[in-house]
């Protein structure tokens, strides 16, 4: 077997530490066939359905890649923009705005990247360009604040098939949630709290909704349904809000098994009749707007609240580049690369190394 080093590789190139924040991914475009590429990526993916290989194989070829690829690409075009997908801008942007403010904090030996899970950019072709560019010290940073191995073990998994084919490899460290971290709850409260002052009122009722998973996932041993638990309970305290103002659900099932509850849709098509009819929904657990917070939150489920009598719904988008996120992945990013010494970039160590590079008769 062989193993992939740098091109060109010289042993006196300095070196540096990079960031690489995920996320889940998206199609290169709001086609059938971008999707069924993306589909068949995503699905095909053991993490994220947990089935035995043969059936779910023939299942997902044989009838799902077949009809679904249609129809998630109406929805994507419903959401699309001009600069593509509202993810992938979105993320695209966190890292700019993200390398803006480690690098006037560190200088030039921090560099931040992002990738997506499924799709592009990949998380191999992201890691070549990183190992090109002298990357000796690794953080990534998924940005999924509650764990679950359909998610954050899925990009996990990724990086070390990566790896895997490597020849050198660099330090590593991988920030599995940040689901209590105090300047992401902050930064939640503090754009809810924004977006109420502008109305110049509140809902009867916050929903805070996350990504289902299949509830069977809970019982064997995954920690999400509670870390979203505790979020949303750090969040709700945050805001002052008593047991009756604010709920949990779970949206985006798929297939007939049970799933997290309660399910958003079903909550909205029930709440009016409890005497509910004003509801702000946000979505803690994506860290950018994409299909599930656009498309279904303030298009679907705002449809069936309001047809079920309610009076006044309210999405309240992601944090995506919003200051205060930034600061809250800033402050992750600076702990998790405490304690590493600098990259060595000092001109004596590097004209040593290529010195005894020489002498062993290798390139410098």
């Amino acid at each position: 077997m062989s193993y992939r080093g740098p091109t060109g590789f010289r042993h006196d190139q300095p070196e540096k530490t990079g960031v690489l924040i995920t996320n889940l991914g998206t199609p290169d475009a709001p086609t059938k066939s971008a999707l069924r590429r993306y589909l068949g990526e995503f699905l095909a993916d053991p993490r994220v359905v947990e089935a035995p290989r043969l059936l779910w194989r023939l299942i997902l070829h044989g009838i799902i890649l077949r009809f679904r690829p249609k129809r998630s690409a109406e929805a994507y075009a419903n959401v699309w923009e001009p600069a593509g997908s509202p993810l992938l801008t979105y993320t695209a942007e966190q890292r700019d705005r993200l390398s803006e403010r480690l690098r006037a904090r560190h200088g030039d030996d921090i560099v931040v990247a992002f990738a997506m899970r499924y799709g592009s950019p990949s998380i191999a072709s992201v890691l070549e360009e990183l190992q090109q560019q002298g990357v000796r010290r690794l953080l990534v940073l998924p940005l999924y604040p509650q764990y679950s191995a359909s998610t954050t073990a899925s990009t996990f998994d990724a990086i070390a098939a990566d790896f895997t084919r490597r020849r050198w490899l660099p330090e590593f460290r991988f920030v599995t949630h940040y689901h209590d971290h105090e300047p992401y709850i902050e930064a939640m409260a503090r754009h809810i709290e924004t977006r109420w002052q502008e109305r110049g009122q509140r809902p009867q009722k916050l929903i805070l909704s996350y990504h289902g998973i299949p509830k069977r996932y809970l019982l064997n041993g995954d920690p999400y349904h509670c870390e979203c638990h505790k979020t949303s309970r750090l969040l709700a305290e945050r805001l002052g809000l008593d047991d009756t103002e604010w709920m949990t659900t779970f949206q985006s099932r798929f297939g007939r098994e049970e799933w997290l509850q309660p399910y958003t849709d079903e909550t909205m098509k029930s709440l009016p009749e409890q005497g509910v009819t004003s509801v702000d929904v946000f979505c803690p657990g994506f860290s950018s707007d994409c299909l599930e917070t656009i498309e279904e939150i303030d298009q679907e489920n705002r449809e069936y609240f309001m047809e079920a009598g309610g009076k006044a719904f309210h999405y309240i988008p992601a944090l995506n580049a919003d200051e205060r996120h930034i600061e809250a992945l800033l402050s992750l990013v600076e702990n998790n690369l405490a304690g590493w010494p600098r990259p060595e970039s000092d001109a004596d160590v590097l004209q040593s190394r290529r010195q005894r590079a020489a002498a062993m008769g290798a390139d410098a």
